[in-house]
């Protein structure tokens, strides 16, 4: 499922375990917010994901093999280049991201970078709880990770508009 919300962001609903090796969220969309930073001010999307909450955890670039956090809820703000991103695993959804476009991945989304163009720089934020965890769709994860998805709780907001994160 892809639509808009009211608030101009894309919201895309990935089903569960269609990447394979790969969960998905069962319930929560992932949000994509378009232009939602300054290019090149990875302050400024600090500055943002720390007003909703999201206390901004890392800034580098999102990995090349598929991976997501079963534990945890994660912010991407490309703040500097751009890159192509597949989420949910293969098959999956496969996104150009920009500069200033913000991408919010809800527990258990497979992400993976499949390459940038320019000197990527991302700023990653999660919201407060335990540290993420970090599966590749491994022998033995995936039992893991049916049980730590939906046990996690729901992010406390959308952490670009700071409104109620939305169901799928």
């Amino acid at each position: 499922m892809h639509e808009r919300g009211r608030d101009g962001a894309e919201r895309l609903l990935l089903p569960p375990g269609s990447g394979g090796d790969i969960p998905n969220n069962p319930r929560l969309p992932v949000l994509l917010h378009r232009g939602a930073v300054p290019s090149g001010d990875p302050a400024a999307a600090e500055a943002l994901f720390a007003r909703h909450g999201w206390p901004p955890a890392w800034r580098n670039g999102i990995y090349d093999f598929h991976h997501y956090h079963p534990n945890a809820h994660e912010a991407l703000a490309i703040v500097e280049g751009g890159v192509r991103v597949r989420l949910g695993g293969d098959p999956g959804v496969t996104l150009d991201l920009q500069a200033g476009d913000v991408v919010v991945l809800p527990a258990g989304t497979g992400h993976r970078n499949l390459g940038a163009s320019g000197r990527l720089l991302v700023v990653g934020a999660y919201p407060p709880g335990d540290p993420p965890e970090q599966f590749t769709g491994r022998p033995g994860e995936a039992a893991k990770a049916a049980h730590a998805i939906p046990a996690t709780p729901d992010p406390p907001c959308d952490p670009v508009t700071g409104a109620a994160y939305p169901a799928g």
